[in-house]
């Protein structure tokens, strides 16, 4: 709705309306001088306030929080023509120890005065209920297209398509893409920095592309710097609690346990584990008693299956996820056969005893399954690492140095060129 203050009607503001957020402007919009004539493309609002601070002596505060400081600009402008200045703003006085005549009075136009707080507030509003409106637009958009920022991949549909593959393909994660808003002006800008051969996160310039693409990957800057304002405007969390940054959000809930650092927790009791089976709803206290419980249940042994297969961490993560997952579509993982609820699915696997006969490993060892079924799934907390169980056998044997786009050791034994030159002088 569109806010009142005082007897005045703001005017309403017009957002995008393309699904990615990015409108074509010819030039950028100007705002007026508070006091005088003098126009400032709204991109250079450094400048205005500069004018208004040495020619007219006016400072307004925490102006980056204003929400639309175009319609704020035009909103003092008038009630400055129907009110003297003193009448909102605090004045204060430089050089108050000096002669009369080198003394200035400066004004300060802050939200102490209700009428700016209100102010404030409706745009900051207003603001919010335009963006959540365009971000459930993108959200939503079916003819989203655009390309991978580091590979030549097109992708069209919903833009979290592109997002996911970026994360998953190539370690770049910028966060929930339900949580992005302007999507196109975002890979744009981003796109843009990588054309100029820019680091998107120390934000360093390269000499070429793959100088560029070696730097990221070796030193995982993969990702954006978080501390660049530049980037705010793509993330709902920025629009959504009045005079806040996203950094002053994500910080209130740590604050209470920083205000009282010497507080006493010697009478912390934690509470049980929960951790819950595989196949059905029982719960127990400890992940020991989980597995004894699969075990005698269901016939289902997650540690020898461990241990025979030589799971690593992260196997076993997207194992106990794939299983997850099979069984809550109620789909038995060994033959595939899907059934209508989950304890006809279990009654299956126990009598035709397929719950101990896994799928082939590429079935399972997939990235999606990096991603937790149950978002508080216990068991995954409690998975132990394999490769610390090392044998006497593989602790003699040299290791070798891999380079990392081979992963099969034996692959690397065959085609290594010194495995070739020792043949040969073995010939010889």
């Amino acid at each position: 709705m569109l806010g009142f203050v005082g007897e005045c009607i703001l005017e309403p503001l017009s957002l995008p309306e393309s699904p990615g957020g990015v409108v074509a402007v010819e030039s950028s919009p100007s705002v007026p001088c508070i006091f005088c004539e003098e126009y400032y493309p709204l991109s250079e609002q450094d400048q205005l306030l500069k004018h208004m601070i040495i020619e007219h002596k006016l400072v307004i505060a925490d102006v980056r929080l204003v929400a639309d400081f175009e319609r704020y600009v035009l909103y003092w402008k008038k009630r400055f023509t129907e009110q003297p200045i003193t009448d909102f703003c605090s004045v204060i006085r430089t050089n108050s120890e000096a002669r009369l005549e080198e003394q200035d009075n400066y004004f300060l136009l802050c939200d102490v005065l209700p009428e700016d707080r209100l102010l404030r507030e409706q745009l900051q509003q207003k603001r919010l209920r335009e963006i959540l409106e365009q971000q459930q637009r993108e959200r939503y958009d079916t003819t989203f297209c655009s390309t991978c920022l580091f590979c030549d991949t097109e992708f069209t549909g919903n833009r979290s398509v592109l997002f996911n593959h970026m994360a998953r393909e190539h370690a770049f994660n910028v966060g929930l893409p339900d949580n992005i808003v302007n999507c196109n002006e975002f890979l744009a800008v981003l796109q843009k920095k990588l054309d100029s051969l820019q680091c998107l996160y120390c934000e360093r310039t390269f000499r070429d592309k793959n100088t560029l693409k070696d730097h990221m990957r070796k030193k995982q800057h993969r990702k954006i710097n978080a501390k660049n304002r530049e980037y705010d405007r793509f993330y709902i969390i920025n629009y959504l609690e009045f005079g806040k940054s996203w950094e002053e959000v994500q910080s209130e809930d740590d604050r209470d346990l920083l205000d009282n650092p010497e507080e006493d927790w010697s009478d912390w009791e934690e509470h049980p584990v929960h951790a819950v089976c595989l196949f059905c709803e029982q719960q127990v206290d400890t992940t020991e008693q989980l597995h004894l419980h699969m075990q005698e249940a269901h016939g289902f042994d997650l540690l020898k299956i461990k241990s025979e297969n030589g799971l690593k961490f992260y196997q076993q993560v997207k194992l106990v996820n794939f299983i997850r997952r099979e069984i809550h579509q109620s789909r038995c993982y060994s033959c595939r056969e899907k059934f209508q609820s989950k304890i006809e699915l279990i009654s299956h696997m126990e009598e035709t005893k397929h719950i101990a006969f896994l799928p082939a490993t590429s079935t399972w060892d997939q990235p999606q399954y990096y991603f937790p079924t149950y978002e508080n799934d216990t068991l995954l907390c409690a998975l132990s690492d394999s490769e610390d169980e090392v044998t006497a056998e593989n602790q003699k044997e040299e290791i070798p140095v891999i380079s990392e786009d081979i992963s099969s050791l034996k692959a690397l034994k065959q085609s290594s060129i010194l495995n070739q030159l020792l043949c040969e002088e073995n010939s010889n």
